[in-house]
This record gives structure tokens, sequence and C-alpha cells, in this order.
């Protein structure tokens, strides 16, 4: 008689948030959000500020117990075995508690200390400062410090121990372009090693092209998860093409054309096709009509396209207001939650 063959084992995830609910008086911060974080991924929780990011991340680590749902990293509870959790994560939060009196150098070995690190830890601290070139101020006391210099020390302090799992909220916050661009270099050279990062952020265009997760929370939920390119082909699964013309008008005839499915002109014309192969069959009937082109273009939409889209949707059923977009990210919505969990928080 054939041996059956053995079940596959199941792959723990890193972190494993499901139904979790916190409150802080009568605020709810979070509502029932469930999130799944696979080993040697970059996750990023994109939202506006007081979405929830923060306390999801507080709740990974322990430092918040859940009120509902359930929360597990490394297939651990955080909130009975904390001190296991802890000392396999880094964390560097958006303002990092550090010691203003003590120089650079001695804050990084209190807290190798801390870690538990002997031997080499100076070696440590000397790489880890190195990926963030703050060398040069190590003798200097961290009260002097710029709030981009107090960020990298926080970054260097956090991979001491080569943690298994990196936390990080909004960690290129007060950094110039170059040391934000070398921190998400950073982060993908981590995740290349095995390390889990999981990064908070309301700035569209760090996500951008770094996420291999993408988790969109608004006002405690969750509105979707997956990969860009997952979430981009659910959302627009046909071919989107963008047309200019000599005379914009002209190119309203494509409506006639077979295989168009939607079209729109604000200025350049959005087209949605069934399908890639129409797009020559297209360019070539408007010709034949006259129409001088002055721009084909496939367009591939982004993650600020996908976000919109969704939180269009999303206040479409829910009637929630809108939140203001900067020139690299989105901003708190209209609403004042993220007041009212610190005011709820601080009772």
């Amino acid at each position: 008689m054939p041996t059956a063959a053995p079940a596959q084992a199941r792959v723990v995830p890193t972190v494993l948030l499901k139904d979790a609910v916190k409150r802080f008086g009568g605020v709810e911060a979070l509502k029932g959000l469930s999130i799944e974080v696979p080993k040697g991924h970059i996750t990023v929780l994109l939202g506006p500020n007081g979405a929830g990011k923060t306390t999801a991340i507080r709740m990974i680590t322990g430092a918040l117990p859940p009120d509902g749902g359930l929360v597990q990293t490394f297939g651990l509870d955080p909130n009975i075995d904390g001190e296991s959790v802890r000392t396999r994560c880094g964390v560097v939060s958006a303002k990092p508690a550090l010691y203003d009196r003590m120089s650079g150098w001695d804050n990084l070995e209190y807290s190798a200390a801390l870690y538990g690190l002997s031997g080499k830890h100076r070696d440590r601290i000397r790489e880890a400062v190195a990926r963030f070139d703050i060398e040069h101020a190590l003798d200097q006391v961290v009260g002097g410090y710029s709030t981009g210099m107090k960020t990298r020390l926080a970054l260097s302090r956090a991979l001491l121990h080569d943690p298994e799992l990196l936390l990080l909220d909004e960690p290129t916050s007060g950094l110039d372009p170059e040391s934000s661009h070398a921190v998400l270099k950073l982060i993908r050279d981590l995740t290349a090693d095995g390390t889990t990062v999981i990064m908070c952020s309301h700035l569209l265009v760090e996500a951008e092209g770094l996420a291999d997760q993408v988790v969109m929370l608004d006002d405690g939920v969750n509105l979707l998860d997956g990969s860009q390119e997952d979430l981009i082909q659910r959302y627009w699964p046909q071919t989107l093409l963008r047309l200019d013309a000599e005379e914009p008008a002209g190119i309203d005839a494509i409506r006639l054309i077979p295989g168009v499915r939607n079209y729109e002109r604000n200025g350049i014309a959005t087209v949605e096709l069934d399908n890639a192969r129409l797009i020559p069959d297209l360019v070539a009937a408007l010709t034949q009509r006259g129409v001088r082109l002055t721009r084909v273009e496939v367009h591939r939409p982004s993650l600020e396209d996908l976000y919109f889209r969704v939180r269009r949707e999303h206040r479409e059923v829910t009637g929630a207001a809108a939140p203001a977009m900067t020139s690299r990210g989105v901003s708190a919505a209209s609403n004042s939650s993220e007041s009212n969990v610190r005011a709820a928080a601080r009772q």
C-alpha cells in the first residue's frame, strides 16, 4: 500500500495580525486590522497620519497590548514572550529616544551592552555608523546633532545586533535627499540578506518600487494589501493609453473604435483598451481621420494612482473625508483622528 505523502509544513509569517483591535479611552485606533508579513520582504504600511501605522508597529513588539484579535511575531505572542521578540527586532521610531548629554559613541556602546553584545561590539558599532556616514560626529554630544544626524544614529543603533525584523516609523524624516536615498537602498540591501522590514510611511514616493507588499491603512482599518503589481492589475486589468494631438478634439473619434472600453479627455486623452494589440490599429484609425498625434504613451498606473483610486472608492462607501496631498505624500485627512488618539492616550 503506498505511503501517504507528508503534509507540507506551514510557513510561519514573521508578523501576523488578525482582526487586531486597539483602543485609547473611547477612541479606536485599530478596528480589526489584519496583516501578514512574510520573511525577508519589505512591507510598507501606507496611509495618512492617524491611520494606525504607529499603533500597529508598537503592538508587533509588545509595547502595546491588543484589546482584541491576534498578534504574533515570529510565531510568538509579544505580550507573553516580549523579551524574546524584542531581542530579535530593531526599531527606529519617528522621534528616536537618544541620550542627548552623551556622545554618539556612548549612546551606541550603551545600546550594545543592553543587547548583550560583547567582544567585537566596537567593530559592530564602526560597521553600523559607516553605513550612515556619521563616524565624524561620534565624539560629539548628541544634543548638538541635527534631526537628520539623530535619525542616522538611531538607524545605526537599530542594526547593532543584526535584527531579524526591522521596524521603521518614517525613517527618512528630517533627512536630506541624498541620505534618504541611502537609507532606502540600505533597506533593500538588508532584505537581500534575509532581514524582514516593516516601514511606516505617508510618502508615496518612498513606497514606489521599494515595497514587496503594500498595506494601505485608513482610520484603523486595512483598505487593501498585496504587491504593487498585483494591486495595479486588480484595479487596471486593461491597457491604459495616453494620447495627445495638435487638435485634441480630433481624438474623440476614438470612442467609436471597437475594443475601446473607456475614454476621457482632460487635456491629455486617456483610453482604456481590451488589450495592447489594439494600439497600432487605433493609431492608424486616427491617422486616417486626419488626426496628427503628438503623443502615444502606454500608461503604467503608479502607486499614487492606486492610492487615490482606493481612497476615492472608500470615501464613496463610507463618506470619509479625503486626505490632503503634499508634494511627496499624503498628509492627515480632514478628520482629527490622530489628535483624538493622542489625547485619549494621555488620559
